[in-house]
């Protein structure tokens, strides 16, 4: 069974079909990539993925649940995590709370034990420090566990953002523009990371992205998205090289 199937998925607000009969299957372990252009709907696939929003029709199943109709939270307690286009930390919280915050869903204690300062409390808030401290350690962002989020550079931001996210603990990761604002040295650590983390966690990845050059580096099956609807589907060989891509999205000049 594939770990996510979306079947005939549609949304609409009020008489704009924003995503019509969508339909997607991504495998354990792959690594995918949803392009399109601006307005094509790809970051409202991930809202009513993750629960934001609510779908008009059709059926979403993650590890061979039905997810329609689950609150954000309870997206992420089944094993799905995002990042978003405009970063979203806790922008006034350290670097090291705002990945600790996304262990607290699977922490051990109970609340009398946070109430009372019981020993469980004190020692899966050590298990907490040390796992966000490891987390950081591998996104270089160690030695800036104390500093306030909104302190951070617009690059340490992003890779904040998405430890932050790997702190959930997901099968699945998406992630919405990830290299946004970010520079060709910058993109091209990003990719590396991207590889290195799906390996080292053993993720699924759903991607989002403007930059060719990430998408067609690390992505391994592409689908594209156009008012709302599939147009195709396939390697990065075979959609750079799709005529109906092109006219909608890549252009001639792509290679």
């Amino acid at each position: 069974m594939p770990l996510l199937k979306i079947d005939n998925l549609s949304k609409s607000f009020g008489g704009l079909k924003a995503v019509s009969n969508l339909n997607i299957e991504i495998n354990e372990g792959e690594l995918i990539g949803l392009i399109g252009p601006n307005g094509a709907g790809k970051t409202t696939v991930f809202n009513l993925l993750t629960g934001v929003y609510d779908k008009t029709e059709g059926k979403m199943e993650f590890q061979d649940k039905n997810i329609s109709g689950l609150k954000p939270y309870q997206v992420t307690q089944r094993g799905m995590a995002r990042t978003f286009q405009n970063i979203r930390l806790f922008s006034d919280l350290t670097v090291i709370d705002n990945v600790k915050i996304a262990y607290h869903q699977r922490t051990s204690y109970s609340l009398v034990s946070t109430l009372f300062r019981l020993p469980s409390y004190y020692s899966g808030e050590e298990e907490m420090q040390h796992k966000a401290m490891e987390l950081l350690k591998i996104f270089n962002l160690e030695d800036k566990a104390e500093e306030t989020a909104k302190n951070l550079p617009y690059g340490e931001q992003r890779r904040l953002e998405i430890a932050r996210a790997l702190g959930t603990e997901p099968k699945l990761l998406l992630l919405d523009e990830p290299a946004a604002g970010m520079n060709p040295q910058e993109t091209h650590d990003l990719m590396n990371l991207i590889r290195w983390i799906r390996e080292q966690f053993k993720l699924t990845i759903l991607l989002i992205e403007h930059d060719m050059s990430l998408v067609m580096g690390v992505c391994e099956r592409i689908y594209v998205l156009d008012y709302g609807m599939i147009i195709a589907q396939g390697t990065p060989s075979e959609i750079k090289n799709n005529p109906k891509v092109i006219e909608a999205y890549l252009g001639e000049e792509v290679v």
